[in-house]
């Protein structure tokens, strides 16, 4: 069975400018690396200050299995950030993929510690030995127009909402965490019969799929694939005319979805949950701007939302003052499990 491969040097050129001309006048830069990393704790102060000295912003997630990251700023400060990452020799490799806005995506910069930079919850879990067959965006589709292949939809179900591909099965999770359990409960993937089928998987960038497709492998699965780059290398890859992808994809910034070539979409974010919009929910009488939405309104109590109304209160007035506002801390709930 084949495994994930360390990309090749033409490979992390080509991702380095993958995307046309900018648009807009933010670059952002979305990667991840499962790579050991033993002193990742030690790795944030410096990662920080370099990040806050080119005023970039976004989110890095360091780990011991590695790095997730998405950030955002101006073309030359990004690619300074980069640099400097891909100067550690664990690091030379790194692949990112890139987008161009003319807002800036993020209002802070945060390196967080983490036991895993996707959380799954399952130990011994291993992407840089066990993850599936890559599959190239050009590939894809005959692969997932075999009869004999199962499509899986590894993303979060208010990221399924806006898009997925045709004929994928969505499992209808909530977190990441939970797909597990799925796969040992799925007449699909062969739990009632034991007959384990080819499985394909996807997701936004790549970095659930190596989780999901190691995990399968871990479970006895032999033939198991996944999209190099996840759905965003495809729509940047595959065009319109020949794309098996229907809807938008859900991305973690200001962005909040993209179509085919990247282009954003027309989806709005809910400022108190995080999580996109769908159809109709503006003109909802459980939404409110800043403070809910009809997927959030009953998980958050009377003082959260009054502390929304506040920080929503506050936003306009900086934005009437033509202010930068950072915000507060969003709740608990509203946090994706990364870009």
């Amino acid at each position: 069975m084949q495994s994930a491969s360390t990309p090749s040097a033409p490979q992390v050129a080509a991702a380095t400018h993958a995307v046309a001309p900018p648009a807009g006048r933010f670059l952002t830069a979305a990667f991840y690396k499962f790579v050991e990393l033993a002193d990742f704790e030690q790795r944030k102060p410096p990662l920080l200050a370099f990040c806050e000295a080119h005023n970039v912003k976004g989110i890095i997630l360091l780990a011991r299995e590695g790095i997730n990251s998405t950030i955002a700023g101006a073309d030359d400060d990004v690619r300074a950030v980069l640099a400097y990452l891909r100067a550690d020799p664990l690091l030379a490799d790194l692949q990112h993929k890139e987008a161009w806005a003319d807002q800036p995506p993020f209002r802070r910069m945060k390196v967080r510690l983490k036991k895993e930079i996707v959380k799954m919850g399952v130990p011994g879990i291993s992407p840089t030995t066990m993850a599936g067959i890559y599959v190239k965006p050009e590939d894809w589709n005959a692969l997932i127009s075999d009869p004999d292949v199962v499509l899986v939809d590894t993303r979060n179900d208010y990221e399924v909402d806006l898009g997925t591909f045709a004929g994928a099965i969505d499992p209808r999770i909530k977190y990441f965490t939970e797909l597990p359990a799925w796969v040992d409960q799925s007449a699909a993937l062969g739990a009632s019969t034991g007959k384990k089928p080819k499985v394909a998987m996807f997701c936004t960038g790549g970095i659930r799929c190596e989780k999901s497709t190691a995990l399968m492998r871990a479970k006895g699965f032999d033939e198991v694939y996944h999209l190099e780059g996840g759905i965003l290398k495809y729509l940047e890859t595959v065009p319109k005319a020949d794309s098996l992808w229907n809807g938008e994809c859900f991305v973690f910034d200001e962005r909040v979805s993209v179509g085919h070539g990247l282009i954003p979409g027309n989806h709005l974010l809910c400022r108190a949950c995080r999580q996109p919009m769908l159809d109709g929910w503006l003109e909802s009488e459980k939404f409110e701007l800043g403070v809910s939405c009809p997927r959030c309104i009953d998980k958050r109590n009377a003082q959260q939302k009054l502390g929304a109304r506040e920080r929503q209160r506050q936003c306009e007035l900086a934005d009437a003052r033509q202010q930068a506002h950072v915000g507060a801390r969003m709740p608990a709930l509203a946090r994706p499990p990364g870009p």
